[in-house]
């Protein structure tokens, strides 16, 4: 497995590169992250020092909470970072990688508050809140 990964938003406005190894992924199933990307976030993260980004102006924070924003492309809309306050590391949903990613499934967060019109039919473990 590689330990440098790269990806990018949907216009490529926003590109960026990661080194050194990724955390496996999380499904957050939150509202917000649901209201935010249709579904549900499959995240991973990386240390900040660890993150090398071009078209940071392009990025746009949203506050969501009292504690952490969200960053997406101004541009195509792309759902790309989380960030709690405070933390020196950045999540990075899961799509905007490009391929290979050699990320693996890790746990669910959440799922008491998923949406009503799918399952969570696999195998990992499963948070109704955030992971205890």
């Amino acid at each position: 497995m590689s330990d440098i990964h790269s990806g990018s938003c949907l216009c490529t406005a926003v590109r960026f590169k990661t080194r050194g190894e990724l955390r496996e992924l999380i499904f957050c199933h939150c509202t917000q992250c649901r209201k935010q990307t249709g579904l549900y976030y499959a995240a991973t993260n990386v240390l900040d020092r660890d993150l090398e980004l071009e078209g940071a102006e392009d990025v746009t924070w949203y506050r969501s909470s009292d504690g952490a924003q969200r960053g997406f492309c101004r541009h195509c809309g792309s759902a790309l970072f989380w960030k709690a306050d405070g933390l020196d590391y950045t999540s990075i949903m899961a799509g905007v990688f490009e391929k290979p990613t050699d990320l693996k499934p890790g746990y669910h967060i959440y799922c008491a508050d998923k949406g009503d019109f799918y399952g969570i039919d696999d195998d990992l473990p499963k948070f109704d809140a955030g992971r205890p």
